[in-house]
């Protein structure tokens, strides 16, 4: 069988690992070409920083050697540039020469921003992109002092740390107020300003630059407020722009870059894009998390595996600069919808920010301490609720390490999409001791090492808790070695995946499940994922159903027509009271498929008018309470009762949960347990509406809310129905409702 011609051009990361992972899935399957403009073969080009920085060395940055590519049967054409692209007769050319292809991946990059001033072309200018331009810049160094980064970006200012580290006076200029502007709030970018002052750095904010002076070589910045500024160094690190040349002048569609679909597919068939060039759903990205997750779907498409596609990332920030822990992640201001909450400490000279709009986190600052980038990083991609980042504080707090509580699956090294169990089972199944053992074993850190002070917390705990410290799991059957919690936590983030994707990524034991794990699963895909019957309407009525234990004279004529009608062999009277329909399908129910258990009933006294010393309405509040959740999923069948006095003629306290009536308001009860007292009636159904949605959401599958309460705490869950209450859930049980 004949290979497909595989050409890929660009030797950078995100064009080099998606051909990884195609030799991974398919080795045999393609002949495969890669064209490289630089004279070196595929490195980590987010690492130079450190290469400047004087920590790494150009060696060690290299992800690939010279070896890889024979082994592996790649032609490497190295120093040459595609300048041409026929996408009719389906070949590419280079200064030196033409070669056809069957697929073609565009992997070209971006190229750095160079002002358009003045000066510019003089010795002494350069931009900080590639180990060329880091080894003119260590040149520099070692014949010059004084030197000006322009930008204060990130990249701007691992540059300005590694200048300072080469023994150069450096001062940063920067167009905005604040630095980082766009990942750091004020607060956060005061903080790193200050710090890196300490370290010497100088800053020029609000500088516009207008003029690079000198003769053949650089002396000096001129500004547009007329200053002057001596330097014999210029690094610029404004930014970058995608390459997009080589497709610039044929029927690929363009726009900021080359635009592509879900599976990086252009609109040329055959032909694909990775990396910064490319623009997918009107984003550029230029982080290397995004650009993996691109390779990996572009290499199951053309390996012929089945796959979701791209459907986008949330962009996380890090600072690389020895000393300086700066961390920021999705959105962070801007918007008048949404809402923080922040944590300053002038003795740590720590800060953080949570990012809140609806309740659902959607972005967060850190600095000082960056030990919970990754867990906010994960809440932040599937839409948690704040309330669930409050749970996992609190119970953090609890415990002798923040690395005990992390799930196993939660992923530590977002660029390689490592998780915490990968690492940890590597560690003890091969006796790893360093981080560059963890790092060469599972790549974990390889990448844009963010993660490395959180492989390094994981290897020191192994280390020092023994090899078997990790506990084992209360498995939830013998069909996998998964717990409830590993299941909803991977369904948070994986909200979209269906229960085979969900199993296979839980390494289920046996796929085929059972009749305890399958049910579960269900339940919590039903509850904290999209799935397509989550996405019908399923709002119905019963005719059977008499709300509150209340029925009238027109109800029961329309059940005596609907039993006539359609030949009813039995109507049978059930707890509630409701009327079970028996021998012919319901012609009302919708037939919607079912994840979990209904409510069976809200059975109620006889009120405020007929009970014995009544006093509340349990009428009228247990009607509002069935018609609200009637058609909600729980984790098990939920009987409820409400009693209009003490003498509990309803039987609450043989229910599930329920609401009393007392002299001095409702009270709510679980069992005999009494959550909340001295309610009016508008609090008592806020509270309990928010009590039972807690527990939908939170409690196990075929775990009653007494067990669920008593898991949990009496404690917390007032607090989080509380808080719950003051978030109004009414509109939420409306909307859990009807989908």
């Amino acid at each position: 069988m004949r290979k497909r011609k595989l050409v890929v051009i660009g030797n950078g990361m995100a064009g080099v690992r998606c051909v990884e992972e195609i030799l991974n899935k398919s080795a045999e399957a393609f002949d495969i070409t890669i064209f490289g403009k630089e004279i070196h073969p595929n490195y980590n080009r987010i690492l130079l920083s450190k290469v400047l920085q004087g920590s790494t060395t150009i060696e060690s940055i290299m992800l690939n050697d010279w070896d890889w590519y024979q082994e592996n049967g790649i032609t490497f054409y190295k120093n040459e540039m595609v300048t041409d692209i026929n996408t009719d007769e389906k070949w590419v050319r280079s200064s030196e020469r033409l070669v056809n292809y069957d697929e073609l991946i565009i992997a070209t990059g971006s190229n750095p921003f160079i002002l358009p001033i003045p000066g510019v072309e003089k010795v002494g200018v350069t931009a900080f992109r590639t180990i060329d331009d880091c080894e003119k810049i260590i040149d520099a160094s070692k014949h010059y002092k004084k030197a000006m980064v322009i930008g204060g970006g990130l990249l701007g200012l691992e540059a300005a740390r590694g200048l300072l580290d080469l023994g150069m006076e450096v001062t940063v200029v920067h167009l905005a107020e604040t630095l980082m502007e766009r990942q750091l709030d004020q607060t956060a970018a005061k903080m790193l300003q200050k710090e890196l002052e300490k370290q010497g750095m100088h800053f020029l904010l609000s500088k516009s630059s207008a003029e690079i002076t000198g003769e053949t070589r650089v002396d000096g910045i001129r500004f547009t407020d007329g200053s002057w500024c001596e330097t014999d160094l210029v690094v610029m690190a404004v930014g970058v722009r995608p390459n997009i040349q080589v497709a610039a002048n044929t029927a690929i569609e363009v726009n900021r870059a080359i635009v592509v679909d879900d599976y990086m597919r252009t609109n040329i068939p055959n032909v694909y894009a990775v990396g910064e060039c490319l623009e997918h759903r009107g984003i550029v990205y230029g982080l290397v998390a995004p650009l993996y997750e691109q390779g990996k779907v572009l290499a199951s498409y053309l390996c012929g595996e089945n796959s979701k596609g791209y459907e986008g990332s949330v962009l996380s920030t890090q600072l690389k600069i020895s000393g300086v822990d700066v961390y920021s992640t999705g959105e962070f201001m801007g918007d008048d919808e949404l809402q923080s909450i922040e944590f300053y400490d002038g003795i740590k000279n720590t800060y953080k920010k949570i990012v809140v709009r609806n309740q659902i986190i959607v972005g967060a600052v850190l600095f000082g301490n960056i030990e919970e980038s990754t867990k906010l990083a994960g809440m932040i991609k599937r839409g948690a609720s704040f309330t669930e980042l409050e749970m996992d504080t609190e119970k953090n707090e609890q415990k002798d390490s923040f690395v005990a509580t992390m799930p196993d699956h939660e992923v530590v090294c977002m660029c390689n999409g490592v998780s915490k169990g990968t690492i940890v089972q590597a560690i003890c199944e091969q006796s790893l001791e360093s981080v560059d053992e963890v790092k060469a074993c599972t790549k974990a850190s390889s990448s844009c090492g963010g993660c490395r002070p959180m492989v390094t917390s994981i290897l020191e705990y192994i280390q020092q808790n023994g090899r078997s410290s990790e506990a084992k799991k209360e498995a939830i059957c013998a069909c996998a070695n998964v717990s409830h919690e590993e299941i909803i936590e991977l369904v948070r983030q994986y909200p979209r995946e269906t229960r085979e994707e969900i199993m296979m990524r839980l390494e289920w034991a046996d796929l085929a499940g059972c009749s305890i794990c399958l049910p579960a699963l269900d339940y919590y895909i039903g509850v904290h994922g999209i799935s397509d019957h989550q996405q019908k309407e399923r709002s119905y009525t019963s005719p059977g159903r008499m709300y509150g234990g209340v029925t009238s004279a027109e109800q029961l004529r329309v059940i005596a027509d609907l039993v006539e009608k359609y030949n009813i062999p039995l109507v049978k009277l059930s707890e509630g009271p409701k009327l079970e329909f028996y021998g012919e399908r319901d012609p009302y129910l919708t037939g919607i498929p079912s994840f979990g258990e209904k409510l069976q009933a809200v059975s109620t006294d006889a009120g405020i008018h007929f009970a014995k010393d009544a006093m509340m309405d349990s009428i009228k509040i247990g009607m509002r309470l069935e018609h609200s959740l009637e058609s909600i999923e729980f984790p098990t069948a939920l009987t409820l009762a409400v009693s209009s006095s003490p003498h509990d003629e309803a039987m609450v306290k043989l229910k599930d949960a329920g609401l009393i009536g007392t002299p001095l308001g409702w009270e709510i009860v679980v069992k005999e347990e009494r959550l909340f007292s001295g309610l009016s009636e508008e609090e008592a159904e806020s509270l309990f509406k928010a009590l039972i949605h807690l527990y939908r959401e939170n409690a196990f599958y075929s775990e009653t809310i007494a067990q669920w309460l008593e898991r949990i705490g009496l404690i917390k869950v007032r607090e989080e129905a509380f808080r719950q209450k003051e978030n109004s859930r009414d509109e939420a049980f409306k909307q859990l409702a009807i989908r």
